[in-house]
């Protein structure tokens, strides 16, 4: 228990990480258990809050899109439902289009994106922010087409 509970205090963590980290470390199953409803009794573990944190935090202070936030909770062991609402909850507070184009003119100059080179490194990086194809094309579309 005291292990798990040093392992929570540095930052929320899913209920899969903190079950891997026990494991890790060499606990019984029969243990890790009944930490694991402990904690949840004391509501330190919560996957609904967990999830609906990350992305939201994800999304507003690092600007990643929605499938980057969905791949780093899935790599967390958070259910596939509980990434889903997460993820629609914090774009509902987060504009998609509007955080990649802050981005954009963040880490490339309008004129600079009117090059093919520099527009394909654009794409490149917007792709491994995490949005979608659809708001990258009508992002770089929107400054290729001013001319």
């Amino acid at each position: 228990m005291q292990t798990a509970l040093r392992y929570l205090g540095y930052r929320s963590r899913s209920e899969a990480e903190v079950r891997r980290y026990l494991q890790q470390r060499g606990y019984l199953p029969a243990a890790i258990d009944g930490a694991l409803r402990r904690l949840h009794s004391w509501n330190y573990l919560d996957d609904e809050v967990f999830a609906r944190d990350w992305a939201l935090a994800r999304a507003q202070n690092h600007g990643y899109g929605p499938r980057r936030i969905d791949q780093e909770l899935r790599s967390k062991g958070v259910s596939q439902a509980l990434i889903r609402d997460a993820v629609r909850e914090a774009f509902d507070q987060v504009d998609e289009a509007a955080q990649a184009k802050r981005l954009l003119t963040k880490r490339f100059t309008v004129t600079a994106l009117k090059d093919r080179k520099t527009s394909s490194k654009a794409a490149a990086f917007l792709q491994r922010r995490g949005y979608s194809s659809k708001v990258i094309f009508n992002l770089l579309g929107y400054w290729t087409e001013q001319d």
